[in-house]
């Protein structure tokens, strides 16, 4: 939905709640055109169901709405002396329209010294959940976003089984586009295969500022631009477009901002003609091939185990047995392979060949030897030709929603000749430090501004599924930054000491209070 047709559904639903509620207004010793007044009439109405003020700006955020809106029924609907169950029931199930339905069918008996306490053990308890969930869901959404790493594509920086908090602050928050959905789960509801949102209506991008921008080589949580991972089918069998909010969240590093030209050379990374120099904790990796003498026996099981490397163990030639492949090799480890007695060499795998799977899929680049490419930003312009085009075809149709037509050589945009496009948002270039397995913008190009999630920036919890017993954790990384330099620092002990000292200090607060 755009603005004005968001303007207009405001203003409607603006009419129905004074034509369902003036008289309510009335009763309860206001005047009726309290009612009609948008956003004071919400303020009114929490002082007549005895709400605090505070209560009306809930209602204008998204999905924590859907929770409060229910509750302002229920509460609306007791104190007009509704507060039998089915009352309740109907008022929920009816979408507030009951309401209207007493407005006009009842004679109205306001009671204004309603108590703010629950009537009960059941309605107390549901109180207390409901909001824990509208706070719950305000943090989730606008500070701290929990997130797990499952690929490898950011091995040694971070590792699959890493349950981050991601920032949402630190780049700025962004409102919800997806208004109707359940609250703190993503594409899909828990245990089942079904979409936990819905598609219609859906808010403008909107992003409150934060306190720094995307730098060149920050771990970056985004929504996978070109998202077709589906848990769900329509009832139609066919996969459903996913909202901007709802694709699937990848995590990698960005190499390439707004503004840069970005090169890569024998998996060598240039940004602006110069080589990208990563931070301290950045490991890149790439795939290598290790040759063999065929007669030193060599314990590869433990020499891999030692060197930490924990994706794609690596494999040997089936047949002459001569040749280790590994897929994750840092340039460290395989200095480290070249003095093992038995190992005749040791070569990094570049790819030569060009691969069809390269973004922007016009046969030319790979992997590792890709570009220059211009990332765009936003304000600037570019040449537009059937050269140029390949590039920001996916920008121009599906990230910044213009109609685009060819016609042998010339291009129309909404209609009109085009030799040139002005971006309206920033783009980045993302990718793994794993280089031969991530599926990064390599592949599928740039992310969009409004497709970025947040900043992660603390582990809590760290589990390797191949390990046994209380291994299975690794204590190590418990309660360490994602960023910074020197090796990772684990906090976990100051954790628990303050953990300890907070209930030894709750233990004598209240001794000393019941003496």
């Amino acid at each position: 939905m755009t603005l004005s047709q968001w303007f207009i559904f405001f203003l409607s639903i603006q009419v129905i709640h004074f034509i369902g509620t003036w008289k309510l207004y009335v009763a309860a010793g206001r005047k009726s055109w309290e009612a009609a007044i948008p956003v004071y009439n919400a303020i009114v109405l929490m002082k007549i169901i005895n709400k605090p003020s505070w209560w009306t700006l809930l209602l204008f955020i998204p999905v924590i709405n859907l929770i409060v809106f229910p509750a302002v029924w229920v509460e609306t609907l007791s104190s007009f002396g509704k507060n039998a169950t089915k009352d309740k029931v109907i008022g929920i199930a009816t979408f507030g329209l009951y309401i209207a339905y007493i407005n006009y069918s009842q004679q109205l008996n306001y009671i204004a010294d309603k108590s703010s306490q629950p009537i009960n053990k059941t309605t107390d308890t549901i109180s207390s959940l409901l909001f824990a969930i509208v706070v719950a869901t305000f943090v989730h959404t606008y500070f701290i976003q929990p997130f797990t790493i499952p690929t490898s594509s950011l091995e040694k920086s971070l590792l699959v089984g890493d349950f981050l908090f991601v920032s949402k602050v630190n780049y700025g928050a962004r409102t919800p586009m997806t208004t109707v959905a359940l609250p703190m789960v993503h594409d899909t509801i828990p245990l089942t295969k079904k979409k936990s949102y819905l598609s219609w209506p859906q808010l403008p991008y909107f992003r409150i500022p934060g306190f720094q921008t995307v730098e060149r080589n920050d771990i970056v949580v985004f929504n996978w631009p070109v998202d077709t991972v589906y848990k769900f089918r329509d009832n139609s069998g066919l996969r459903a477009d996913k909202p901007i909010d709802k694709k699937s969240n990848y995590v990698k590093r960005c190499v390439g901002i707004p503004g840069d030209q970005l090169e890569i050379k024998e998996g060598i990374v240039f940004v602006n003609g110069k080589e990208l120099i990563l931070p301290e904790r950045a490991r890149p990796q790439f795939s290598y091939k290790v040759a063999l003498d065929g007669k030193t026996p060599i314990d590869f099981e433990y020499l891999l185990k030692d060197m930490d490397i924990t994706d794609g163990a690596g494999f040997m030639d089936a047949e002459k047995r001569d040749t280790l492949f590994i897929a994750a090799l840092t340039d460290s480890n395989a200095e480290r392979l070249k003095q093992i007695p038995g190992i005749t060499g040791v070569e990094k795998i570049i790819s030569k060949e060009i691969e069809p799977g390269i973004f922007p899929h016009i046969n030319k680049w790979n992997r590792d030897n890709f570009g220059p490419i211009y990332i765009p930003q936003q304000g600037k312009t570019v040449p537009l030709n059937l050269e140029t085009l390949p590039f920001y075809k996916t920008i121009i149709t599906d990230y910044e929603k213009n109609e685009l037509k060819v016609t042998g050589s010339e291009i129309r945009i909404n209609g009109k000749i085009a030799t040139s496009y002005t971006f309206q948002q920033d783009y980045y270039w993302m990718m793994g430090d794993n280089r031969h397995n991530s599926e990064d913008s390599r592949y599928w190009g740039y992310v969009p501004e409004n497709h970025i999630v947040g900043k992660p920036t603390f582990i809590w919890m760290s589990y390797d599924s191949n390990a046994k017993g209380m291994k299975k954790i690794r204590w190590e990384r418990l309660f360490t930054t994602v960023s910074g330099e020197g090796e990772p620092q684990s906090y976990f002990k100051f954790f628990l000491l303050a953990l300890v000292a907070y209930f030894i200090g709750e233990y004598f607060w209240k001794k000393k209070k019941s003496v």
